[in-house]
This record gives structure tokens, C-alpha cells and sequence, in this order.
């Protein structure tokens, strides 16, 4: 992994190479004489920056939660220096190297986005008010921005009109030396590439320098459009216009007293994946299961450690190896691809948001390292202690809400991922056999969400079929 601390170096080369010939042209091979080249290499590590570090692959900035070194402390390499919030978890960052903490440029409770210098590391205590002059200028750099921001003074009034002189058009917003983020909309980009215009090399007009459509029909040369009212006025015309309708609802005031809560990370992540699963196609099937057997089997391995969670998700496991296709995923709408492992993801909630930890290889482990596993897992996921892979890694989810007595719900599929199944509650039913007689017997309900670019009805119905027939005749979990 790289590392987040990475040094600002000075690198100086001196050499010396001799100005005569180094050998001479001889009919004899002995008379070759090379005569050696000098060079040193000079490496001077002064001041290095901590960097805000990417703890996972959807981490865009991180918060501060503590800094558990202060500002003149002497680091040790492999020490921890600072805790930092991602979106599912809290991690503790290392120095890898020996020096002092000279400066923290990102405060407690603060974020910073992945890459941003959040404090300074000096290597002796000469470098220290260096380090300090150079934490100085980042926060002053920082703020300048927002300071250029402030509405330009105007122009000053004259008492009497001034003849008119031709001015040159007023700057928008002069491109920064060196390459700089084009942003557009959709629309612009569109016409852009419609156009064959280079996108690049227009300026924007939008807010935040934003290029507009408008902006790209302007650099091709095309006139806007005429309204038909503005090119024929009719009588019509001096009426009073009705206000036209806003094409956007407007938002709802707040209620007196309301109080405005911002998102945490993990609720700004679980929020950004959500929006992002509307994107994909899917479909829902339902499956009622009897629950006997693997109530029974749970009474008696209960004792052992062994959860109903840890059941089901080995269950799910062993229906998904037959069936790999729910197992799939399909990530860019082209193609999809078969995972090479059965990683079950379940949903745990926890204090402030949702997390989903995963027993990687659950069809491979047996029932109570499983357990085991999960509860691991479980603690680490409640204390935010979890590493990436332990919860990024997912091929398949399980929600189970049936312990708390919910009988049925729909779950939304995580981004990336074939289907999620949400398990109800286990309740007594009354069912009626071949014959006619009726008896009572536990039934939990199924539903599965699944991608219907990857994952079929006919597909989604027979990996059902096996679920139910793995968790009605369960002794193959304990296998």
C-alpha cells in the first residue's frame, strides 16, 4: 500500500568526467585504457507532508476523529499518528518514518479530501520552524480562494453621465496557468462532440465557470435561437403574462424549530450508494421456505457459538455455488464477469449508519469457523475497525430483519453486486398437504433482488429452489 507520508526531497547530482579522450586508437586491444567516471548522488529529506491516505476505493476525503501524537512529538517509524473517519470505518495511520511532528494542518473534526496535506513531518528539530513557515502557507493558500471570492469593488459612481468609450469585455473566469478541470454539462459535452468542438478550449460562463450549452454553440459559431414571440409581437403581447411554472419543485421551507443534521461520512457513502442503485435494472422474486429443520438444527449448535446468521449465510453460500450466475456481477452495463469466490455480505447496523462485513470463501469454511469469523467481524465492525477488504469485498448480501420480528421486506442491491436477499421472520403457518390435512408449520419468507441484466427470473427461481431445499434438509451446513 502506498504509503500516505511522502517526502519532499532534494536531489543534487555532481560528476566529474575527464575532458581527454578516454581511450586512443591503437591496433593493439591493450592499449584500450578507460579511464573512470565520478558521480555522486546527494539526497537531502528535509520536511515531508502527511497526507490525507485513500483507506478504501470509494474514499474521496476523510475526517480527523483524534490526533494521537501532538504538535512537537517525537514519531517513531511504524508508530500511530492520527485516527481518520472513512465512509465505513475508523483507522488508525501510520508514520514510516523517524521525525517530529512539526505542524497539524487539519484539525480534529475536520475533513480533508484523499492526497491533502493534513499535517507536516520534520526530520530534526533545525527543520522545525521551516516546517511551521511551510504549514503557514498551506493554511493561507487555502484561504485565499475563498478571500478572492469576495465581491469586486465597483466602479466609482460619476454625478454626471460620461461619454460613452468602448470597454473591453469584462473577464469571466480566467483559466489558471497550467491544465485545469474542464467542467461541463451533460448537454454541452453532447454538442460539443456534435460539433466537433474541443471542449477544452472553451471558456465557461455557468457558475463555477461550468461550460453551458450555450458556451459551445457560441466557440461553433452558431446563433442562438429566436423565440417566436420576440420575432412577431403581436397586440397580444402587451397583456400581462401569467408567470411561467418553475420547470424544478422548489424546496419546502423548514418547519419552525426544525434542526439541519449533515450527513456523517458513512451516511454520505450508504446515501451515494443508494442513488447510484437506481441506476440498475431489477427485479424482485419472493420464496416461502419452511423453517422446521433449520430451527431445530439452530437449538442444537446454538450452544456452540454457532448464530442464525452464520446458517443462512453458509446456506447461501452452497445454493450459490451451484447457481454461480446470482453470484455475478456487472459493473460498466457491457459485459459481466463470474466471481472466482462466494463472498456473502451481511448488513449490520450499527451506531450512525450501515455496514456490510464479509465472510469471504463462506462455501469453503465449515459452520463453526464460520461463526467464528462473524463475530469477529461483527465487533470490529461496531468498534469501526473493519480494513477495506472486510467489507468492500462482497459478491452476494444478506439482510436478515427476521430477528426482529419483521415478516417480509424488499432489499435495495448494492452497486456492483448480482442480488441481496432480505430474510424474514420465521412464524408458525398453517399449511395443508397432498391429501388435505392440515398442520402447522414454521415458514420464513424469501425475497431476493437481483440485476436483470445478468440475472434472470428463470434463474433467480431455481437458485431459490435450492436455497429452500438446503435450509429443509440442513445437514449439509454442519459438513
Amino acid at each position: 500500500m502506498a504509503s500516505p507520508f511522502l517526502p519532499k526531497t532534494t536531489i543534487s547530482f555532481s560528476s566529474s568526467v575527464s575532458t581527454s579522450l578516454p581511450w586512443r586508437p591503437s591496433t593493439s586491444s591493450a592499449a584500450f585504457r578507460l579511464k573512470p567516471r565520478r558521480r555522486t548522488l546527494t539526497v537531502q529529506s528535509k520536511i515531508r507532508e502527511i497526507f490525507m491516505p485513500a483507506l478504501s476505493s470509494t474514499m474521496t476525503e476523510g475526517k480527523i476523529v483524534s490526533w494521537i501524537k501532538s504538535e512537537g512529538d517525537v514519531l517513531s517509524k511504524g508508530e500511530s499518528v492520527v485516527v481518520v473517519e472513512s465512509d465505513k470505518a475508523d483507522m488508525d495511520v501510520e508514520t514510516f518514518y523517524d521525525g517530529i511532528l512539526a505542524a497539524i494542518v487539519v484539525g480534529e473534526g475536520e475533513t480533508a479530501p484523499v492526497g491533502a496535506a493534513i499535517g507536516i513531518l520534520a526530520e530534526t528539530e533545525a527543520e522545525l520552524e521551516e516546517a511551521k513557515t511551510k504549514a503557514k502557507a498551506a493554511d493561507s493558500g487555502s484561504s485565499k480562494p475563498e478571500a478572492s471570492a469576495v465581491t469586486p469593488t465597483p466602479p466609482p459612481a460619476t454625478a454626471t453621465p460620461a461619454p460613452a468609450i468602448a470597454q473591453p469585455p469584462p473577464s469571466t473566469s480566467a483559466p489558471p496557468a497550467g491544465p485545469r478541470k474542464t467542467v461541463a454539462t451533460p448537454f454541452a459535452k453532447k454538442l460539443a462532440k456534435q460539433h466537433k468542438v474541443d471542449i477544452a478550449s472553451v471558456v465557461g460562463t455557468g457558475p463555477f465557470g461550468r461550460i453551458t450549452p450555450a458556451d459551445v454553440e457560441a466557440a461553433a459559431g452558431i446563433q442562438p435561437k429566436k423565440t417566436a414571440a420576440a420575432a412577431v409581437p403581436t397586440p397580444a403581447a402587451a397583456a400581462p403574462s401569467k408567470p411561467a411554472p418553475s420547470s424544478a419543485p422548489s424546496a419546502l421551507p423548514l418547519l419552525p424549530g426544525s434542526t439541519v443534521v449533515p450527513f456523517t461520512t458513512m451516511q454520505a457513502a450508504v446515501a451515494k450508494n443508494m442513488v447510484e442503485s437506481l441506476s440498475v435494472p431489477t427485479f424482485r422474486v419472493g420464496y416461502p421456505v419452511n423453517s422446521n429443520a433449520i430451527d431445530a438444527l439452530y437449538e442444537k449448535v446454538k450452544p456452540k457459538g454457532v448464530t442464525m446468521t452464520a446458517l443462512l449465510a453458509k446456506a447461501v453460500a452452497l445454493a450459490l455455488a451451484q447457481h454461480p450466475v446470482v453470484n455475478a456481477s456487472c459493473k460498466d452495463g457491457k459485459s459481466f464477469y463470474y466471481n472466482s469466490s462466494i463472498n456473502i455480505a451481511v448488513a449490520v447496523a450499527i451506531d450512525g449508519g450501515l455496514i456490510t462485513p464479509v465472510l469471504q470463501d463462506a462455501d469453503k469454511l465449515d459452520l463453526y469457523l464460520l461463526s467464528q469469523k462473524w463475530k469477529e467481524l461483527v465487533e470490529k465492525a461496531r468498534s469501526k475497525q473493519l480494513q477495506p477488504h472486510e467489507y468492500n469485498s462482497g459478491t452476494f448480501t444478506l439482510s436478515n430483519l427476521g430477528m426482529f420480528g419483521v415478516d417480509r421486506f424488499d432489499a435495495i442491491l448494492p452497486p456492483g453486486q448480482g442480488a441481496i436477499m432480505a430474510v424474514g421472520a420465521s412464524k408458525p403457518t398453517v399449511v395443508a398437504d397432498a391429501d388435505g390435512f392440515f398442520s402447522v408449520k414454521s415458514k420464513m419468507l424469501v425475497n431476493v433482488t437481483a440485476d436483470h441484466r445478468i440475472v434472470y427470473g428463470a434463474d433467480l427461481a431455481a437458485f431459490l429452489k435450492t436455497f429452500a431445499k438446503i435450509v429443509e434438509n440442513p445437514e449439509s451446513l454442519t459438513l
